[in-house]
Parts: C-alpha cells; sequence; structure tokens
C-alpha cells in the first residue's frame, strides 16, 4: 500500500528537478496563501514510532513572506484561475 505522505526520498527527486540556487519557501494555508521561508530539517519519531522529517519555518519576523504568488496558489489548487470581468461600454456625458 502506497503512503498518502510524501517521502523524503520523493521530496529529493521532485527538488532535484529544481535549480539549485533557488530559495526554498513554504506555501501554507490555502484559505489564506502565504509564503514562508524554511530554515530548519528536523528529523523526529511521531506517536507510531515512525521516523518523520519536519520542514521548519524561521522564527525571526521576516519569515513570513506575504501573500503566495497568484499562479502559485492556483498550481496547488488552492484558487481558481481569475479572469477579469468583462468590460462594459463606458457611458457618454449625456447619460446615453
Amino acid at each position: 500500500m502506497m503512503s498518502p505522505e510524501m517521502t523524503v526520498g520523493s521530496l529529493i527527486d521532485l527538488l532535484s528537478r529544481c535549480d539549485r540556487e533557488a530559495p526554498v519557501r513554504q506555501a501554507m494555508n490555502p484559505f489564506f496563501p502565504t509564503a514562508h521561508r524554511l530554515t530548519q530539517v528536523v528529523q523526529s519519531v511521531d506517536a507510531t514510532g515512525q521516523t518523520v522529517v519536519y520542514l521548519a519555518e524561521g522564527r525571526d519576523e521576516n519569515a513570513q513572506l506575504g501573500h503566495l504568488p497568484p499562479e502559485v496558489a492556483v498550481a496547488l489548487t488552492w484558487q481558481g484561475p481569475v479572469q477579469a470581468p468583462p468590460r462594459r461600454p463606458r457611458r457618454t456625458a449625456g447619460g446615453k
């Protein structure tokens, strides 16, 4: 049976396709998408005895970077693509 969780090996495979010089960010909270800096990787054991690796944001005030770029929220399917509403014709000064 496959685990519903991403493994360290899967994460390494995904990261190996990325630019090695790019900063790492964590996307959080699908209802209010924000970006956070990652500063730590901690390995521990959960209540069932399974080894778990945690990616943690920094503790400094600059760890939360603000809103997640809309294209990232769309790619994560946290938001649907948003299109501007169609423009209505402008009214003239005479009200017509």
